[in-house]
């Protein structure tokens, strides 16, 4: 179903509010991206790094009536609350969890379906459509989220419905994977840093934005730094989903050579997105699991690392 149209809810997903008058200066010194480019037409991936520029959370964050909305893995959302909470004290910035506000849909080649409900989406990542409280958001080539507000989902639903065919969420994560949009779990919070998933390239990271929390080791790294390990997107012959941050290894260097960021089921094997260390992938001999588990096969990514392009973002 990868391959063909579909709409999914994004149930994995909950989403983060930071409201009030001083919330875009608050979180401007707390994230990788740059809250200045967001607006009404444009939303943004981004990080919360702890200070040593490890990534508590990613998210996608867009701008909404007096504040942003930052839509994450729904087992970050009460850490990354507790943790914000305490940098917001002195600020007039309000933190909760709006998860039950708003109910959120994937969409593949859904425009159709996005025309009848009255939004048309540009074609380049991160553009935003809106329209009597419903917000479209294009994601990658062919792929967009819709925001509905829960009182609006009935309805939403039924419209989608009626031009699409209704998926699961293993589809939606395919084509996240083969969109090389790698995400922080449960299992690898606090793990790596943003650009071992590859967040510079998709514009999730601002190196002209100044000071945020991790920002000295984050820009370190992709001005100073040689980066060892980042993300790959793999394919193994099995049918059992590797976990967030199961280890890979490689017998030629004896030892556990990266982490799975995620993974989704092909109907005949499974893809998945990996932190891996750069030596390792050149070997091109890597397991899951252990030594002698299934080997794993790279696959390209849809986007070329480019340095001095992303440093002007």
């Amino acid at each position: 179903m990868a391959d063909t149209a579909f709409f999914c809810p994004l149930s994995h997903e909950g989403i983060l509010a930071v409201r009030g008058s001083d919330a875009g200066k608050f979180l401007q010194g707390q994230l990788t991206c740059n809250i200045n480019y967001l607006s009404p037409e444009y939303a943004s991936f981004g990080a919360r790094c702890m200070v040593k520029g490890r990534m508590q959370s990613s998210f996608r964050i867009l701008p909404e009536g007096n504040g942003y909305l930052l839509a994450m893995a729904s087992e970050l959302l009460e850490p990354q609350l507790a943790d914000l909470k305490k940098y917001a004290v002195f600020s007039k910035a309000t933190l909760t969890d709006e998860s039950a506000a708003w109910v959120r849909f994937g969409l593949h080649d859904g425009q159709a379906a996005l025309a009848a409900l009255g939004l048309e989406l540009a074609p380049e990542a991160g553009s935003t459509a809106r329209r009597e409280g419903l917000i479209a958001v294009t994601v990658s080539t062919g792929r967009a989220e819709l925001w509905a507000p829960a009182e609006l989902a009935g309805e939403v639903r039924k419209t989608l419905a009626g031009t699409l065919p209704e998926g699961d969420l293993n589809p939606w994560l395919l084509g996240q994977i083969r969109a090389g949009i790698g995400q922080v779990f449960g299992p690898t919070r606090e793990q790596f840093i943003p650009q071992m998933i590859n967040l510079q390239a998709v514009d999730g990271v601002s190196f002209k934005k100044g000071c945020y929390t991790g920002q000295e080791i984050v820009a370190r790294m992709q001005y100073l730094g040689k980066l060892k390990r980042r993300m790959y997107r793999l394919a193994i012959d099995q049918q059992a989903l590797p976990a967030a941050g199961e280890q890979l290894f490689s017998p030629v260097h004896g030892s556990s050579v990266g982490d799975v960021v995620m993974a989704a089921s092909t109907g005949t094997g499974c893809e998945l997105l990996a932190v891996i260390a750069a030596d390792a992938v050149e070997d091109g001999n890597l397991h899951l699991g252990h030594l002698e588990g299934p080997r794993l096969q790279v696959l390209p990514l849809p986007y070329e690392l480019d340095r001095d392009r992303e440093i002007q973002r």
